[in-house]
């Protein structure tokens, strides 16, 4: 890999996990609260598993932006780049909605927009890069699974 595309790379990455790393930090005292207080539903996986996973799909989601970036100029990789910062900026803000507002029902539609989103870009990637289109498919399953969880919080502790 030449060091611009390394460069490039470990940009896109480092932006994604930023963004994430800020939003887990900016919403740490609502998740502690979360975890004592609020009734969650069947299926919901350890506390210790949502930094590992968020960090794998973070580094995924940098990749596949950073492949974007790389592409031949074009609208196709102007709107997907678009698209990409969109999503990128939902997802900051669900964690701080979800935990620290703990406004569930606006949550799980704020999730849906998100959801959304990443369908989006998905489409738009695979019009550039099908390599980085495949590599938000976890993402999108992630989230998919996040949106449950949302909805059965919301419904859970009315």
């Amino acid at each position: 890999m030449k060091k611009s595309k390394w460069k490039t790379y470990a940009f896109w990455i480092l932006l994604s996990e930023a963004t994430g790393a800020l939003s887990a930090w900016l919403s740490r005292g609502g998740t502690e609260l979360y975890s004592e207080t609020i009734l969650q539903p069947p299926l919901s996986p350890p506390a210790v598993l949502f930094p590992i996973v968020w960090s794998i799909l973070y580094a995924l989601m940098g990749i596949g932006a950073a492949r974007i970036f790389l592409a031949e100029p074009s609208p196709a990789r102007s709107r997907s780049l678009g698209l990409f910062l969109a999503q990128l900026a939902v997802n900051f803000f669900w964690s701080i909605i979800f935990f620290n507002l703990q406004a569930f029902g606006f949550a799980f539609l704020w999730i849906l927009l998100l959801w959304s989103l990443i369908l989006l870009m998905i489409l738009s990637f695979r019009q550039v890069d099908q390599l980085a289109a495949r590599l938000q498919l976890p993402y999108l399953l992630w989230v998919s699974f996040a949106a449950y969880l949302n909805f059965g919080v919301w419904l859970l502790n009315r």
